[in-house]
């Protein structure tokens, strides 16, 4: 009776953050950004991922509060650890942004986030990953021309103009002029200015 009883407490309070989460984004939406950020934050304090994020979008944009990106950090944090992808993108993008690059054990793990967003599907964390492995100290080439392929295979027009410039200049692949033209003109269709530039 008691395990089904905490049974039951798990529901409810799993229920209730996502009602206060959904009535969030509405009072979002319909421009009442104070009653969203308190019901995200409400739904955030219970442990749920979603508002965790959300509270995180409110506290970098000050949408319902005062812009503070180390609150915003904060709970992006949290809905990272529970494997939100773009809570992951976004923590890991502040640690690289706005901490010293001499703190490694925190550029390991904004790496480890983007890594997992991007293994997640998430596009964004892809895109930026192939250029941050291809522009670090250490270039890894062929780790960047990996994740910038699924970046592109994923509709990203940007990744797929680098991924042309990978093949012109021979960066983690075999060069092939062939090649690096047939992503220009992918890109450059999808709307990349600098494809259309570098086709010419």
């Amino acid at each position: 009776l008691e395990e089904a009883a905490f049974q039951l407490q798990q529901i409810f309070r799993i229920d209730i953050s996502i009602a206060l989460n959904i009535l969030g984004i509405e009072s979002m939406r319909a421009g009442h950004y104070r009653i969203a950020y308190t019901c995200f934050k409400l739904a955030a304090d219970r442990g749920y991922s979603k508002a965790q994020f959300n509270v995180g979008l409110c506290y970098e944009h000050g949408r319902g509060t005062e812009k503070d990106l180390e609150k915003a950090a904060f709970y992006y944090y949290h809905a990272a650890s529970s494997c939100h992808p773009m809570a992951q993108y976004r923590y890991a993008r502040y640690l690289l942004c706005h901490r010293p690059e001499t703190e490694w054990d925190r550029h390991q793990q904004a790496v480890t986030f983007l890594e997992q967003a991007a293994i997640a599907g998430l596009t964004e964390a892809q895109a930026y990953l192939g250029v941050f492995y291809m522009r670090g100290l250490q270039p890894k080439e062929k780790r960047g021309l990996k994740y910038l392929l699924l970046a592109a295979k994923n509709g990203d027009a940007q990744s797929r103009y680098h991924v042309g410039v990978c093949y012109e200049k021979g960066l983690g692949v075999q060069q092939n002029l062939a090649e690096a033209m047939k992503h220009y003109r992918q890109s450059a269709a999808a709307g990349n200015r600098k494809a259309r530039e570098r086709l010419r």
